[in-house]
């Protein structure tokens, strides 16, 4: 058993640690925002699905009153979210994976960016998923044919059980900057005899693909499981509560706000200034989520403004290109959630287009080598409030490709 358990660490080991891929949704046309995908109604938790259970909801506005058919294409993708080769559509989904339209569609009311709500759910009558794993969808302009954004969800069969729990006393300090995830899963319901080569696990703290743990070697196997204890690589930066702000109205601040305006074009909302926080306090947050919304709650899809956010930070001018972070970005790091340093005012700053709602955002630093770090100023805490998941995925000797077969959550 001690050698079988050393063929597995040394397998994962050359897959492990940080995320060598990305799964995200893309927005690819300027027109389109706002896009969500939530499995449910549960918009605070990733996009992850049971098989034949709760339906997964994609909804975005297209910045026009004009009409476009849009198309989608299913596909199913591997467990680093290739798309998956070795299977026919027919063996995913019943009915069709590409080429039906969105038609689900209404016109935005009375708001200064004219709009166009697009929903879509899956299943639906043209397309039910028959087997689990992970999903891109890709809508596309059926007259130009563009690619207008790619969204991605899962779908889990639940064969696998899963245990997590969250410690703060790690093997890099002890009750200070950070966070380590212990876990145990057991596999007997599937038989495996190859757990290197038959499973494909991810770790992910508040859901961000962009800094999960892919195939952390186990410290321990059972003869129907794996365990992962002190694992160096299950270790997180604490980092801090997140921001958050909520626009109900364009008439007056709401939720951390510090004012509203017209500029005879365009609403604008002014966050108040994010100060640094040398020490940790609680504050309930959503971990980077988002939900439309205005202050009567009525019609949130079609009557809501969009308005655009200014967004200050002080801190020092850091080392590395400093982010705005959120479920709402899709965890990309591209201009547009980029900030700019202003040299008079001492701030960061950004301004970004949003739909009226309720956001949670965080800064983060983008060193030179591609590694994602909290800014400096906003303090790095072992209490802060994490969400941690947990993604085993099984391709057994013979099968033709990854199925999503466990799926746990914890909060530390």
């Amino acid at each position: 058993m001690r050698k079988h358990l050393l063929a597995i660490i040394i397998a994962l080991s050359a897959l492990a640690a940080t995320n060598s891929f990305a799964q995200y949704n893309e927005i690819k046309s300027e027109n389109i925002a706002s896009l969500q995908v939530v499995a449910g109604n549960n918009w605070l938790s990733m996009p992850i699905a049971t098989l034949n259970g709760e339906a997964i909801n994609i909804s975005f506005d297209d910045l026009t009153h004009e009409y476009h058919r849009y198309v989608y294409r299913l596909q199913h993708c591997e467990a680093d979210w290739s798309v998956s080769e070795g299977i026919f559509e027919s063996d995913y989904c019943e009915g069709f994976a590409d080429g039906s339209t969105i038609d689900d569609i209404e016109e935005s009311l009375n708001t200064n960016t004219l709009y166009t709500h697009y929903r879509l759910s899956i299943p639906n009558e043209n397309c039910r998923i028959k087997m689990s794993g992970n999903y891109r969808l890709t809508v596309y302009d059926e007259n130009e044919g563009d690619t207008v954004f790619t969204a991605c969800f899962m779908v889990v069969e639940p064969l696998v059980k899963t245990s997590m729990a969250v410690t703060t006393n790690t093997d890099i300090d002890t009750n200070k900057a950070h966070q380590q995830v212990a876990a145990e899963i057991n596999y007997s319901a599937l038989g495996i005899t190859n757990p290197n080569t038959e499973l494909y696990t991810v770790v992910m703290q508040n859901g961000r693909w962009s800094t999960a743990r892919i195939n952390a070697a186990p410290q321990f196997q059972t003869g129907s499981g794996l365990r992962w204890e002190h694992n160096r690589d299950y270790i997180f930066n604490g980092g801090n509560e997140f921001h958050k702000f909520e626009i109900l109205d364009v008439t007056h601040p709401t939720l951390g706000i510090e004012n509203v305006g017209w500029d005879g074009k365009s609403y604008h909302a002014q966050i108040w200034t994010d100060l640094p926080r040398p020490s940790y306090v609680y504050d309930e947050d959503a971990n980077g989520s988002f939900y439309i919304r205005n202050s009567d709650n009525i019609e949130n899809d079609r009557i809501s403004e969009y308005v655009t956010v200014h967004f200050r930070l002080q801190a020092p001018r850091q080392s590395g290109r400093v982010f705005v972070n959120g479920v709402w970005t899709n965890d990309r790091f591209i201009p547009r959630y980029e900030m700019t340093y202003n040299e008079q005012t001492k701030l960061y700053e950004a301004y970004i287009p949003l739909k009226q709602g309720y956001y949670s955002y965080q800064y983060l630093t983008m060193h030179d080598d591609g590694t994602l770090h909290p800014v400096s100023t906003e303090g790095n805490f072992y209490q802060t409030e994490n969400s941690y998941q947990m993604l085993i995925y099984y391709k057994g000797i013979g099968q033709r490709t990854y199925r999503l077969v466990g799926y746990n959550k914890i909060r530390s």
